[in-house]
């Protein structure tokens, strides 16, 4: 809200919904990062975007290590958890593994971004523009600094796919990137269950994505395009409506059926301990996992030759039912509020909740958020920082830490 920071006038919610969509790498806005911001401005906006992706816990434990300070077993345990590491040992070495990825990851990415957009604008601008889209994009942030987002660059084949590949490496997760890495340097000879689900999942995911665009779109929204563009359009909106809010093209002119779906995309995210936010793809696996095997009659769950224990798919079905009523409850409450159409809120929701930062604009550069009231607003600015930190972490805020009953009472039988 500094004077040095933006343009005009910045109202508090504003700056409060801004830092939190940079900081919860979320990308919905409802002020125009060009226009709006200054280049310091942007700078912050972009420091919160890196701070966001790697955690707080992640960004000062580094700074400790660099320091060459002791790590204690308290910080060890909670960085353990928010990076979703599977135990305390070895972690300032998995640590440091992460943030080498991090940086050589970026770095190839803002050099490639900014050879290319040194064909349109001077190699100081283009440098810039390569930092903070590489940035924005390996954290799954989706705040551009073109006012129209990417669709400028709809038919581009270098930034349609170093985009999404930023996207993806950092939807991966951290444990997942280090453990392919081991893996292809022959340390480990076998990729965990957790890895196998991750890579199949988001794979299906994109080519499902895929599918649904050019079923839906091809007639319609894709109408006026090639069959190059319609092609990247389709792989470049699918990548980003479950973990980015890059755009390549107005999403207001998508369908109703595809916004629909794309609902369950963007609520699904990306793989836990990464930079994406939503349900995660392990607990969709795992819940549809639980499916299939209950349809089956079969009470021993398994996959790639591993079983599955019964607590994490029940834990599964737990995280989607608590996250679709966040949602849902959301979306009527804001319909009903703000007086706006259902369908675009659910999607606006749903973007939130998942930190993917798409949206069906506002008739102009914004978000649809921008037209809801600042009380509106701020329930955005809640499921955005809920789908960040986790549905259960967020649930456990508010209904306290459960307790461990030492009663166990003689079995029920319930018709279903």
């Amino acid at each position: 809200m500094m004077p040095f920071a933006h343009h005009g006038t910045l109202a508090f919610m504003d700056a409060l919904f801004t830092s939190t969509s940079a900081v919860c790498v979320t990308g919905l806005i409802v002020k125009d990062t060009p226009v709006d911001f200054t280049p310091l401005g942007q700078l912050i906006i972009m420091v919160l975007i890196q701070i966001g992706g790697l955690g707080y816990m992640t960004a000062v434990t580094f700074l400790a290590v660099m320091r060459r300070q002791k790590i204690g077993h308290r910080d060890r345990m909670i960085l353990q958890e928010s990076l979703n590491h599977p135990g305390v040992n070895g972690l300032v070495r998995f640590l440091k593994i992460v943030f080498t990825f991090i940086l050589v990851i970026e770095i190839v990415g803002m050099l490639v971004l900014t050879l290319r957009f040194w064909a349109d604008m001077p190699l100081f601008k283009a440098a810039w523009y390569g930092m903070f889209h590489a940035i924005s994009a390996f954290n799954n942030a989706g705040f551009s600094l073109f006012s129209d987002n990417l669709m400028g660059y709809r038919g581009d084949l270098v930034i349609n796919l170093t985009i999404p590949m930023l996207i993806i490496l950092g939807g991966l997760g951290y444990l997942v990137l280090t453990e392919l890495y081991h893996y292809q340097k022959k340390e480990i000879f076998r990729l965990s269950t957790h890895t196998k689900i991750v890579l199949w999942m988001s794979l299906f995911l994109i080519l499902a994505g895929m599918a649904l665009l050019l079923s839906l779109e091809w007639s319609n929204a894709f109408k006026a395009y090639s069959l190059g563009e319609k092609l990247l359009v389709a792989w470049f909106a699918s990548v980003n409506y479950r973990t980015a809010g890059f755009n390549s093209i107005d999403l207001s002119t998508l369908s109703d059926a595809n916004l629909f779906f794309s609902t369950f995309f963007m609520m699904t995210g990306g793989a836990p301990g990464g930079t994406a936010g939503g349900i995660k793809i392990t607990a969709v696996a795992l819940a549809l996992i639980g499916v299939w095997y209950t349809l089956r009659g079969d009470t021993h769950m398994h996959i790639f030759k591993r079983s599955i224990p019964q607590y994490q798919v029940n834990k599964a079905y737990a995280i989607i039912f608590i996250a679709t009523a966040y949602v849902a409850a959301s979306t009527v409450f804001l319909s009903e509020i703000e007086r706006l159409p259902f369908l675009r809120t659910l999607f606006e929701t749903c973007s939130a909740f998942g930190t993917v930062g798409l949206s069906t604009g506002n008739g102009g550069v914004l978000s649809y958020s921008a037209l809801f009231s600042d009380f509106g607003k701020f329930n955005i600015i809640v499921l955005m920082f809920m789908g960040r930190i986790g549905v259960f972490a967020f649930t456990l805020i508010i209904v306290g830490k459960a307790v461990q009953s030492r009663i166990k009472y003689s079995e029920g039988k319930v018709v279903l």
